[in-house]
């Protein structure tokens, strides 16, 4: 990474297991593509939802050429899971990624894909 990992805590009791698997998830994807400019990570519990029990938020930024990966994974009980679904999800949108910037996928399969699916190509 050009820019070094940026890693916030708010809320959440910091424990260095904590960080430590948040380094662990970023290096894989650094592995997995080597050409990630930056990659910052929020965990926080907020305030809301007190009647659920402690509720995690995750959230990804990945600095690639041309293009910022955001990945939110909301309210999840189990920081580790929020943490796993979140580098799970950022590591399919790099895969996205790297298929396109490729040409593995052509743009008329993108929207086809898109329009079954719901979403569009941002």
């Amino acid at each position: 990474m050009q820019i070094p990992l940026q890693i916030t805590i708010r809320d959440v009791d910091h424990s260095d297991a904590l960080e430590q698997r948040i380094r662990e998830k970023a290096s894989k994807l650094e592995d997995f593509f080597k050409q990630i400019i930056s990659c910052r990570v929020v965990v926080e519990m907020p305030h809301k939802h007190h009647h659920q029990g402690k509720q995690f938020d995750v959230r990804i930024d990945i600095g690639v050429p041309g293009k910022e990966i955001v990945v939110n994974r909301d309210h999840h009980e189990d920081v580790y899971v929020a943490l796993r679904d979140a580098f799970d999800a950022a590591k399919r949108q790099l895969e996205d990624y790297v298929r396109i910037s490729r040409g593995d996928v052509k743009n008329h399969e993108l929207k086809r894909t898109a329009e079954n699916t719901g979403s569009a190509e941002e």
